[in-house]
């Protein structure tokens, strides 16, 4: 079953095409992520799901229903998303998490009990409760990022879709991050992410879809990615797989060659 399916999407900004006759499936319940060099299209995609970006040609199905005739409220309940250049606001963090609530809101669009509760339970899913009070200006890169991570959470929509998410975050706070996200895909959300960290994205992913032009060079399992040397023709890189007791675990090959004549 899928989650998100494009069908020969085309799309771009005005006359400059962006996409060109881009066809995907995004399964439910699983965590799929787009890697691709700058200017590949992956922001671009994730925005035409989110009906950000007009479709001059083709289709996009978000469970099963054209974006097209979706309103914004709708899409909105129905992906959540993060994106990756945010301005900061002058609110309050708890404040910040609460606008993901904004697509349930009915007039006199007040915020309820129950919206207060689920900011705050997806504030104590990233550990940041006490940041509540403090304004977004005072927080720091990685401590922002999490707030707008909780925002997403908060917005229950059974598709998350993040660019970047792991911007500002350090390493630890990267590998929680992962934690959480596997663990929204057990629960069964959908999740859709933009990663330019490849080893993240490998060890991470169930599906990933290389973009190359605006179009999808390869997708399959991580695996599959590597076999065909998709990592390599994308970056010029080479990613080594070594089997731990801890799991499977990925690495740059910074010995390309080594041993040669």
């Amino acid at each position: 079953m899928s989650a998100i399916e494009l069908e020969n999407v085309h799309a771009g900004y005005g006359k400059s095409e962006i996409l060109h006759g881009v066809n995907l499936e995004i399964p439910a319940g699983k965590i799929t992520t787009l890697i691709g060099s700058n200017g590949s299209g992956k922001s671009t995609l994730l925005r035409a799901v989110l009906g950000f970006v007009p479709l001059s040609g083709g289709d996009i199905r978000l469970g099963g229903v054209s974006v097209k005739a979706m309103s914004r409220a709708e899409l909105a309940r129905g992906a959540a998303y993060l994106p990756q250049g945010k301005n900061v606001p002058d609110i309050s963090a708890g404040r910040m998490v609460l606008h993901g609530r904004f697509p349930y809101l009915e007039y006199p669009r007040r915020y309820g009990p129950r919206d207060y509760a689920i900011a705050g339970e997806a504030m104590g899913q990233l550990g940041i409760e006490e940041l509540a009070a403090r304004p977004m200006a005072q927080l720091s890169g990685g401590m922002r990022q999490k707030v707008y991570i909780a925002m997403a959470l908060a917005q229950q929509a059974p598709v998350i879709i993040m660019d970047e998410p792991t911007t500002y975050l350090d390493i630890g706070q990267q590998l929680r991050f992962g934690e959480m996200v596997r663990k929204l895909s057990e629960e069964g959300k959908t999740v859709l992410l933009v990663l330019h960290d490849i080893l993240l994205a490998l060890k991470l992913s169930d599906r990933i879809a290389a973009l190359q032009e605006g179009k999808i060079a390869a997708c399959g399992r991580p695996e599959e990615i590597l076999e065909a040397g998709v990592v390599e023709k994308l970056y010029g890189v080479r990613v080594g797989r070594l089997e731990t007791d801890r799991g499977i675990q990925y690495y740059y090959d910074m010995c390309q060659g080594c041993g040669a004549g």
